[in-house]
This record gives structure tokens, C-alpha cells and sequence, in this order.
């Protein structure tokens, strides 16, 4: 009996793809383009639909559905795809690492690479082959609920960090037996919102987009992500669903992209239903198709409207063949024909949360805290029995302290009640277990945050998902305040934990206010009053305005979400155990007003201030504070005419003063000092790490590609424009601590 071209291993992929295409019928095509949730069941997705993959897909119907595959006409395997953002989202017992936001404070793409690797291989252990990560989006306004997602403000961190976790994510390739399709996503401008409202209209210009959208999707394009998702949202009145300039021009044809292009949820529906551009799902699945899309996310209407649309002439079985073939190229590639990819109880047994990772996890929640303010209280004593009292709503919420995308946030209804508790420690817990023998841990609540109702529109969007319940603020306790007061009544020191809930974050789940919600600024004020000094952490999921009584605390620290060691680790840093090292991969506001806040805005010709408010942020992108002294020297470049075909190397001394040791992050600006189109006074070009003991300095080299200094014309060109240039380097994006040094480029 003769085997099917598509089943001889010896051939080519393209041979092998090419025979199976022509075996389909068009249902089948046309199926194998369409991803649906598997959240209600498996059995009607693959005999009726013929789909080619399922997202959000239980561990039991992962092994339902690798059943049934098999046994389809032509036993084309499933691709599973899940939301593993940061670790194994809602696999029960996966490591938990800090969200994006929270690993983008430690300015390292080693870091991301090892937690993205780590992710892999638990995941790929449980039978699933993608993760729609890494985020691309830019943090504009920071009201928008899927901030903590985001790599943060600045598209050169945002390139450097999401290309290092497709690498970590697809391993030695798509053969490795631990790898996992990576997605880049939202493409493109997504976060671009109106009032920061989530998946509103973007209004951005091509130049824009090109200026500071799209420099950290070409970076991970060139790095091998294997998968990019679209953005919801219209730029310009085009939804990105079906814009053929940014998907056929730009990324197709400028970038040479060859990978998977697939929508985000219902892409194609909202055409139909909230966009208004197509009167049915055959024309809205006709252009969707024709504008480049391989695989479409949940919308079942997809399945006749592509069907009827070849039918009527409006597309082509042609492209559809172009679309499956990409999606079978990557089945393929992955070796799914041969070996699926099954769950591996064993497997599981041996890697998911192995010592390694969760060592790796502590690696990360260190990294992750920011040390924004500090009078001299921090570190707590370590040499004598301490009084702490601890408070704040986010003091002891174990799942509150792992985020959006994991376990009970919300999008996997067979983890609702979250991740296992005895593998989450919480500040309390930090505490309660490192400060010095016969301390006294004083724990108080002291205030909610949000409750949450109905909304009244309904309980679902028309999509079909659930519209998120209104979050309702918890009105200040007066008795919980006055116990909280008296747990600070006479303690060495208050931890206070505040921040928000997942009822505030997400996706739909933007805030209009950046306040601390609920009973939590009556709680600071109440306890700035005690004179007691008071540590105020801040355990959110993105900045928030602090109200003015915190100018009046011993410190500040930024937790964001920082996974299941965070509390650990957070104990760590208070006791001074570990060093502060992370970065503010975003600004932070004085007020919900000034937003956007980011450091790189354009220039306004009209000073620096509001009428009645600094523009300034309270602290800026790169700002992080050590428990030492860092004073930056001799900024020397070694040769200051270049042509661009040249690197500018620089040099500069870095000193630590003071008595305990740091880790450094060095960040290189550059400045274009006359441009033929209005550009950023400084944008981030390079950065790295130095370790330094008490007393010692070091001499850090900085390179960057003068190729790398460019500004997109008005004509929308990116390219360097011949001329004198400025480095600038130092701790922060602040140009107060920057050193400057000038160099010049010439030729084309």
C-alpha cells in the first residue's frame, strides 16, 4: 500500500505541504484556517469545522481533542495555542514568573530569554504548541487596562526584550522537541488608545507608526517569531484586520516576513458588527483573507463566509491555498505529523517547577522590584528583632500578586480558583519569614480596594464574551484604619501594600482614573500621620498617582505583579538581603492629567507645564534607585567623526561611593541635534549592566550602530540624516543625569 506524499518523511516540507493542499477540500481549507476555543467542547470543532487549531483548551480536552485528530479524513494534527505570558498561565502548578511589565524593570534580555525558555518547556510538556506572546504594544496611556503586558514605553527595550523571548520561547527551532510557536502581537499601534479606552480607534499616521510602532515588531520579525497577531482596533479608518499596506506592503513585502499571520479574537465578526465596513461574514471573511491573514481566532462564521465567498468570486481558492499552506509549514516544521506533541504526564512530572525555575522565578521577582524613594529607612535592620506592621489590601492576595493571565484572573474557567497557594508567597509571608529572629510581624488589612457588579448593558458583548463586571470602589473602614494605626502605633517600621486588582486590569477593563481606589488612601494618609515611618509598596499592575501624604513616606517601592517569589523577594529588599537593580521600563505620573507621560514625546513649543501642574513625571523611564552611590565620569568617544557604516564607541567610569554594592544599568541616549522633521530630543540606543563592589569603579563600553541613529522623515523614510549628533549617558532618561559627548556622522 502506497503512503501519502504528505506522510513520506524524506520529503522537503514544501513537497509535503504542496501534496496535502491538493488532497483538501475547500471545508477542509477553510477549516484549517480557523482557531476556535475549546472552552465548550472539542468534538463539533473538529468534525464539523475541521478546524486547525483550538486555544484555550482545558488539560482534558487537550486529550480529547488529540483523540479525535487522528481519525479525521486526512489526520491533520491540531495546533493547541494558549496565553502563556508570563510562565504557564493557567497550567495548575506551572511557575508563575512577574508580568512583562514587571521583567522589563531588569533591562535584561538574558533574564527574559531564560524565563521565556523555562515557560517553553513547561508548556510544551503539556501538549500545547504556541503562545500568543511576547506583547509589542508601547504603554502610551497608562489608563488603558493591558499596561502590564507591555514591555513598557520605549521601542528600542521593547525590540531587545521580545526578540529575546522568541528566542527563548522557539529554542534551536521548531524541531526542538521543547520549542513553542512564538506570536508577536498586538500588530500594530493597538495601545494607541482614545482616552485609554482598550481597543478604541488608534489614530496614528503611517510616520508615526513607523517612528515608534513598528521598530520592535521588525526587530522580533528578524529574530524568527514564528506568528503575528493583529491588533483590534482601526488606524486611520482601516481596521488592522484589513489593512494591505501594513500587512502586504510593510510586513510581507519591506520586512520580507514569511510567517503565520493570525487575527485576535473576533477580528473578522467585528468588521461585520462593530467596525460596519461589510454587510455579511463573506465579504468581511473575503477581505480579511485577501489582505493577508492565515488563521482566523474565533469567529465561527468564518467557516460558510469564507465558503460562500469563493463561491460569489470574491476570493480565490488560490490565496486560501496560500493561507493553509503557511499553517501546515508550521505543522510540519514543528514535526507534528510524526510526533504531536502530547501531553507527557511524565514530562510534566519532571519540569513543571523544577528547582531551576523556580529558582529562575526568585531570579526575576528580584529583578523585577523597582526601589523609587528612599530617606535612609531602607534596608530595615537586620541585626536585631524588628516590629512591623503590615498592611494594605495587597499585603496577603496571593493571586493579586501574580497579575492578569494567570490562574484566576479570569480567561480559564477550569483554574477559577487560582494557582496553588503554598507555592505563591506573599509580603506577609516574605516578612513573616526573614526578618530577624524574634521579630514582631503586626498584620492589619486596613482597607479594601473594589468590589464589582453587573454591568447593565449585559452579561455578554455581542462576540459572545463576557463583559467584564464593573468594578464598584470599597468605601474607607474606619475601624479597619484605627486598627491599622494602631498595628504602626510604636513599630520599628509600616510595610504598606497597596495597588490594584484584576477586577481593574485587563482587556476591557481599562480605569479612568490612575488613583489608588477603594479605602487605600485614607489608610496612607491615616498612617503617614502615626510619624511611624512608613514603606510604601506598591503592588500593581502598572503606575498609579500617589496621593500627596506619600511624599511624606520613607519609601517607595514598585512591585509589579511580581509573580509567585514576589513576596519573597520584596522581604528581601526591605531587609536588605538582596540589592535594588530594577529600571522603570515606563514613567510614572503626578497626575492622571499629564497623561500620555512618556520620556521621548516631541518637544511642545510652549514650555514645560500646565497651568496648573509640572509636565514633569514624578519619576522617568530608566529611574530605579540602589542602597549605594553611583557617580558616572569621563564620557569619551573614541572616535567622533564616523561615516554609517561605522559604530560610535564610547567609553565612560562608573563609580560606586557608597557602602554596599550595586548593579548598574548604564543606558545610552542619542540625540539627532538638527533634524528636516520634528523627532524626540533623545531616544534609548543601547544599555548594560555592571556589577560593582563598595569603592571599586569600572570602565564600561558602550557601541552603537551609527546606522542606528535615525529619524523617519516626513516623507515617512527611516534613515540617518547626515550631521552632529549627541551621546548621552547615564542611570536614567532624566537630563540632569546624563553625561553628553558629541559625535558626527557623514555620507548617505
Amino acid at each position: 500500500m502506497s503512503t501519502a506524499a504528505y506522510l513520506d518523511t524524506s520529503l522537503p516540507t514544501a513537497d509535503r505541504v504542496a501534496d496535502l493542499v491538493s488532497r483538501m477540500t475547500l471545508a477542509e481549507k477553510v477549516g484549517q484556517m480557523l482557531q476556535l476555543t475549546a472552552t465548550e467542547g472539542v468534538e463539533d470543532l473538529i468534525n464539523t469545522f475541521h478546524v486547525g487549531s483550538i486555544l484555550h483548551t482545558s488539560p482534558d480536552r487537550v486529550m480529547e481533542a488529540a483523540a479525535l485528530a487522528p481519525h479525521t479524513r486526512l489526520g491533520i494534527p491540531l495546533l493547541v495555542a494558549e496565553d502563556c505570558i508570563h510562565g504557564h498561565s493557567f497550567w495548575e502548578g506551572a511557575e508563575i514568573y512577574p508580568t512583562q511589565l514587571g521583567l522589563a524593570a531588569s533591562f535584561d534580555p538574558d533574564l527574559l530569554r531564560r524565563v521565556a525558555r523555562a515557560t517553553a518547556v513547561e508548556v510544551a510538556a503539556t501538549g500545547i504548541h504556541w503562545t500568543f506572546s511576547p506583547v509589542l504594544c508601547i504603554a502610551r496611556d497608562l489608563r488603558w487596562g493591558r499596561v502590564s503586558e507591555t514591555f513598557g514605553e520605549d521601542p528600542y527595550l521593547l525590540g531587545e526584550l521580545g526578540a529575546a523571548m522568541v528566542e527563548g520561547y522557539q529554542g534551536d527551532g521548531l524541531g526542538d522537541p521543547d520549542a513553542v510557536l512564538a506570536t508577536a502581537k498586538h500588530f500594530a499601534g493597538y495601545s494607541e488608545t482614545q482616552g485609554g479606552r482598550d481597543a478604541s480607534e488608534a489614530d496614528i499616521s503611517p510616520r508615526k507608526l513607523r517612528s515608534w510602532y513598528l521598530p520592535a515588531f521588525q526587530r522580533v520579525a528578524e529574530a524568527g517569531s514564528a506568528t503575528f497577531m493583529l491588533g483590534y482596533q482601526a488606524t486611520d479608518g482601516v481596521p488592522i484586520t484589513i489593512n494591505s499596506w501594513l500587512l502586504g506592503d510593510v510586513l510581507r513585502g519591506e520586512w520580507g516576513y514569511r510567517g503565520t499571520l493570525i487575527t485576535d479574537w473576533d477580528n473578522v465578526g467585528n468588521l461585520v458588527r462593530e467596525q460596519r465596513l461589510f454587510p455579511d461574514y463573506a465579504h468581511a471573511s473575503a477581505a480579511a483573507v485577501n489582505a493577508g491573514n492565515d488563521m482566523i481566532m474565533t469567529t465561527p462564521a468564518f467557516f460558510e463566509g469564507a465558503q460562500e465567498a469563493v463561491r460569489l468570486g470574491l476570493l480565490s481558492e488560490e490565496r486560501i491555498d496560500q493561507a493553509v499552506a503557511r499553517i501546515l509549514t508550521l505543522k510540519f516544521d514543528l514535526g507534528l505529523f510524526e510526533n504531536p506533541r502530547l501531553p507527557d504526564v511524565e514530562r510534566q512530572r519532571a519540569v513543571i517547577a523544577q528547582p531551576s525555575h523556580r529558582e529562575l522565578g526568585r531570579e526575576a521577582s528580584r529583578r523585577s522590584l523597582v526601589l523609587l524613594d528612599n530617606d535612609g529607612t531602607l534596608p530595615l535592620s537586620h541585626d536585631r528583632p524588628l516590629t512591623v506592621a503590615v498592611v494594605g489590601p495587597n499585603a496577603d492576595d496571593a493571586q493579586t500578586q501574580l497579575g492578569d493571565w494567570a490562574g484566576s484572573s479570569g480567561q480559564a474557567p477550569w483554574l477559577a480558583h487560582g494557582h496553588p497557594r503554598e507555592m505563591i508567597t506573599t509580603v506577609l509571608d516574605g516578612l513573616r519569614a526573614q526578618a530577624p529572629e524574634g521579630s514582631q510581624i503586626r498584620h492589619v488589612q486596613g482597607a479594601g480596594v473594589v468590589t464589582t457588579a453587573p454591568d447593565p448593558r449585559g452579561e455578554f458583548f455581542p462576540d459572545g464574551q463576557p463583559r467584564p463586571r464593573i468594578a464598584v470602589p470599597v468605601a474607607p473602614d474606619p475601624q479597619e484604619i484605627a486598627a491599622a494605626v494602631e498595628a504602626a502605633q510604636g513599630a520599628d517600621a509600616v510595610v504598606a501594600v497597596v495597588g490594584d486588582r484584576i477586577e481593574l486590569v485587563g482587556e476591557g477593563r481599562s480605569t479612568a482614573t490612575l488613583e489608588l481606589q477603594g479605602g487605600q488612601v485614607a489608610l496612607l494618609d491615616a498612617l503617614i500621620e502615626t510619624e511611624t515611618p512608613v514603606i510604601v509598596v506598591v503592588l500593581a499592575s502598572k503606575p498609579h498617582v500617589l496621593p500627596a501624604s506619600v511624599e511624606r513616606a520613607a519609601a517607595v517601592v514598585w512591585a509589579a505583579n511580581p509573580g509567585m517569589a514576589g513576596g519573597e523577594a520584596i522581604a528581601e529588599l526591605l531587609l536588605g538581603a538582596i540589592e535594588p537593580s530594577g529600571r522603570l521600563p515606563l514613567s510614572w505620573p503626578r497626575h492622571v492629567g499629564q497623561q500620555p507621560t512618556f520620556y521621548n514625546q516631541i518637544d511642545a513649543q510652549h514650555g514645560d507645564r500646565y497651568a496648573d501642574l509640572t509636565q514633569e513625571p514624578q519619576w522617568v523611564f530608566g529611574e530605579g534607585l540602589s542602597y549605594s552611590q553611583v557617580e558616572y565620569s569621563d564620557l569619551r568617544i573614541s572616535q567622533p567623526a564616523l561615516t554609517t557604516a561605522d559604530t560610535v564607541r564610547a567609553r565612560v567610569t562608573v563609580a560606586n561611593t557608597g557602602t554596599r554594592p550595586v548593579r548598574e544599568t548604564v543606558q545610552a541616549y542619542v540625540r539627532d541635534n538638527v533634524t528636516s522633521a520634528t523627532w524626540a530630543d533623545r531616544e534609548l540606543k543601547a544599555f548594560t549592566h555592571v556589577d560593582l563592589e563598595p569603592g571599586t569603579h569600572a570602565v564600561v563600553d558602550i557601541d552603537i550602530a551609527a546606522s542606528a541613529c535615525t529619524i523617519v522623515t516626513a516623507q515617512g523614510r527611516r534613515l540617518v540624516e547626515p550631521g552632529d549628533f549627541t551621546l548621552l549617558v547615564g542611570p536614567s532618561s532624566r537630563l540632569s543625569d546624563l553625561l553628553e559627548a558629541p559625535f558626527t556622522i557623514t555620507g548617505e
